[in-house]
């Protein structure tokens, strides 16, 4: 959509797999970056204040009114009931359940780590940062 993009930002969670501090996160983000050339930065809010992602806020207030006393017995159910929320703004909701395999305890070694091109910004370094792609990858050298 965006072909003349060099950048790309990424507000996440505090938290969960896609924590500041998780290793597997930061080289699956260097991995994405190498592959489409971006400067990926992140800027994860702080522990606790999720319900400030614009996204999260405007949107699961609406599916838990349309959800409300209404039994969430199975995933198919909650899919469904995700995917009816509608709102008088124009709001529409799509929704499709993930059946794929995710593996846990993947461990990251210190050689993967070295190779992620974390730069820590100056403000909360910890939790904002960009991570740049390979050299070579992002002058268009694929």
């Amino acid at each position: 959509m965006y072909p003349k993009a060099k950048r790309l930002l990424s507000c996440a969670d505090g938290g969960g797999s896609n924590g500041s501090r998780v290793r597997l996160w930061q080289v699956a983000l260097q991995g994405l970056a190498d592959e489409t050339g971006l400067e990926v930065t992140v800027c994860h809010f702080p522990p606790g204040t999720s319900k400030w992602h614009k996204i999260e806020h405007r949107l699961f207030s609406h599916i838990t009114l349309h959800w409300r006393g209404r039994p969430l017995v199975s995933h198919q159910v909650v899919v469904e009931l995700i995917s009816a929320t509608t709102a008088a703004t124009g709001l529409e909701v799509e929704a499709h359940r993930d059946t794929r395999s995710y593996p846990t305890k993947i461990k990251v070694t210190k050689e993967q780590m070295e190779r992620v091109r974390l730069r820590p910004h100056d403000f909360h370094g910890k939790g904002n940062y960009t991570i740049e792609p390979e050299a070579t990858k992002r002058h268009g050298k694929l």
